[in-house]
């Protein structure tokens, strides 16, 4: 696949994916007993999005057992991934320098951070990057503690940068202009384990996280904050004239044409990579992933469906108007 994709013109091709973790019943858990924490569990502190902390289920690295080894199942992990990438996305990056630590039985509230030896975890990875010839990007998103992204900045290592996520925090807070994002990043309108465009701009992803029982704040008080934080950032794109009508019509306050002008602002950055993430191109509300839950939601094993949620085949994914018509916008100078 790398081979075909780098034959057809793509300059990065296969961008492979580094999970934070492994099965606990896993192969790996099962093979390498001796590296991985008995009993513990990966996970997050509570944080802005998740204020019940989040457990992954994810039995973590021992530090100690890693040393001693001189990083081995570390190295041939990366080793194997970046056989044939042209890139490689960490997951959870913060991971490197330290990660929370949950006791099983245990809510992740009461988990701790258990820290890394981070110049041996990065020097190990920018090296065989550099073997590969692959480009490294960093899921730096969450509770980020200070000089992490510095770090993997001197290192080459790429960031990511949300829209939803970058404002001036440390002025106004408002949403932050195209041309004071970072270039060292990949630029995304959401990720995997965020809300799909659609539901931001519409605010379906509260009405879900209620029903889940997710909200630590009254219902109106979520819908309030997201209502106005979607309705400042469709001000920034309309003052930026991003906002065009779509399919030949006059009307920028359409769905399809504010998720086209967030990715134009997207283009706006300096960003050296944008992403795009499929579901916005048909107009999905549905997360792929919803951190904080087991059971509750089928994570992981949903298909790719349209603002009705019809499933979208492949074929009639190929032949979407709306599709290739964003694709268009990406393609624009």
């Amino acid at each position: 696949a790398q081979r075909v994709a780098r034959e057809a013109g793509m300059p990065v091709g296969v961008v492979h994916d580094l999970a934070v973790g492994v099965h606990p019943e896993g192969a790996d858990a099962w093979a390498q007993q001796a590296y991985f924490a008995a009993g513990m569990s990966v996970g997050a502190p509570p944080d802005a999005f998740n204020a019940r902390g989040q457990d992954w289920g994810l039995p973590p690295w021992r530090p100690d057992r890693l040393a001693e080894s001189g990083y081995a199942p570390y190295r041939q992990l990366l080793r194997a991934l970046f056989r044939y990438a042209g890139a490689l996305r960490i997951d959870h990056v913060m991971g490197l320098f330290r990660l929370w630590w949950v006791p099983q039985g245990r809510p992740p509230t009461e988990g701790t951070y258990v820290r890394y030896d981070a110049e041996a975890m990065l020097a190990v990875l920018v090296l065989e990057a550099s073997r590969a010839g692959a480009v490294v990007i960093g899921e730096d998103l969450g509770t980020v503690e200070p000089g992490v992204r510095e770090a993997l900045r001197e290192r080459g290592v790429q960031g990511t940068s949300v829209l939803w996520f970058e404002r001036d925090w440390e002025g106004d807070g408002r949403p932050l202009p195209p041309e004071r994002w970072r270039a060292d990043c990949l630029a995304t309108a959401t990720t995997h384990d965020l809300p799909p465009t659609a539901s931001r701009l519409t605010g379906e992803h509260v009405e879900l996280r209620d029903s889940l029982g997710l909200l630590t704040r009254p219902l109106d008080e979520e819908r309030a904050e997201a209502s106005a934080d979607a309705g400042e950032w469709l001000e920034l794109l309309a003052r930026l004239g991003l906002l065009h009508g779509t399919g030949g019509g006059s009307d920028p306050s359409s769905e399809e044409a504010q998720i086209q002008a967030v990715h134009r602002f997207l283009l706006r950055t300096p960003a050296r990579m944008v992403g795009v993430w499929l579901p916005d191109t048909v107009g999905d509300r549905r997360p792929q992933n919803l951190p904080g839950t087991w059971d509750q939601y089928p994570n992981w094993r949903l298909p790719i469906a349209d603002g009705d949620g019809r499933v979208v085949t492949l074929e009639d994914l190929a032949a979407s108007p709306r599709l290739h018509a964003l694709v268009e916008v990406l393609r624009a100078p």
